[in-house]
């Protein structure tokens, strides 16, 4: 972790901030030798697809998966109820 002055900041503003976006660098900013400020990258996000890539599919069988269907509805059945009727 980088740190770095106020007046370093000011003066290298861009190149700071490409660090941190850019390289996920994090920099401390002091003021007269004291902790002032920390700049972080933010979390990393990670799409669905790119969540769901690792799995290992098929993870059911489509019996399995017909099952898990007709468990998962119980008592609900394919048809849409109008809650103000």
């Amino acid at each position: 972790m980088q740190t770095i002055s106020a007046t370093d900041l000011a003066r290298n503003t861009r190149e700071i901030l490409d660090k941190v976006a850019i390289r996920g660098e994090s920099v401390i900013i002091e003021r007269n030798h004291a902790m002032i400020a920390q700049i972080i990258p933010p979390p990393q996000t990670m799409t669905a697809s790119q969540a769901l890539a690792e799995l290992m599919l098929p993870m059911l069988v489509p019996a399995q998966a017909s099952a898990w269907l007709r468990d998962s509805k119980g008592d609900f059945g394919d048809g849409v109820r109008d809650p103000w009727a």
